[in-house]
């Protein structure tokens, strides 16, 4: 598997593209629900798992130049992967993606706060691992449990994608009105629907 690096944009340069009108189209890639809590104004939400599984769709209203987001960079790098699977030119990721953004002091739609999706993961794995140790004190069994979920990191790690964070995306916290693909269609057919 040859994985390519990704074309990225610095948050200082994508600032002055947006501000001499030269924005090019925003794509965040994160859940609804982190999209929800803060975004780059201007941005489309259409999280990594739906532009996966409908690229091919999402192609036909792509063809000018994309920056896609998320929140330090990872999930919009596997994005510009999979649309350059499909002929998409013109792809670059944000560089640090929205820590990066924030720390330039861009301007950001803010919303209600919610934990992004890696803190979850964190959450999630802490308390299963923490669980399962203690719980082994009267079930043995269960440290395997702590390891099962300490390979499964491992590997999340190394492939650099995290099957915990793609069921939690599931979650309805982590969900809002727009998941659908039809509404993300009608958002990039109609420049007016922007965020």
């Amino acid at each position: 598997m040859t994985t390519t690096t990704p074309s990225t944009v610095d948050a200082v340069t994508l600032r002055e593209l947006i501000a001499a009108g030269r924005a090019p189209r925003l794509l965040d890639v994160r859940t609804p629900g982190e999209f929800e809590a803060a975004h780059v104004p201007g941005a489309y939400n259409v999280p990594l798992d739906l532009l996966k599984e409908h690229r091919e769709e999402l192609r036909n209203h792509l063809d000018e130049d994309v920056v896609l987001i998320c929140r330090s960079g990872a999930r919009a790098t596997q994005a510009e992967q999979a649309l350059a699977t499909v002929g998409l030119p013109n792809l670059k990721v944000l560089d640090g993606g929205m820590l990066a953004w924030q720390a330039a002091n861009a301007p950001v739609n803010q919303g209600r706060p919610r934990w992004d999706l890696e803190r979850q993961v964190r959450l999630v794995a802490g308390s299963i691992v923490l669980a399962s140790v203690v719980a082994s004190v009267f079930v043995p069994g269960l440290k395997w449990v702590a390891g099962f979920v300490g390979a499964g990191l491992t590997f999340a790690a190394v492939s650099n994608t995290c099957a915990m964070g793609m069921l939690l995306s599931k979650l309805p916290y982590n969900r809002g009105a727009s998941c659908d693909l039809d509404s993300v269609v009608g958002q990039l057919s109609d420049p007016g629907r922007r965020s």
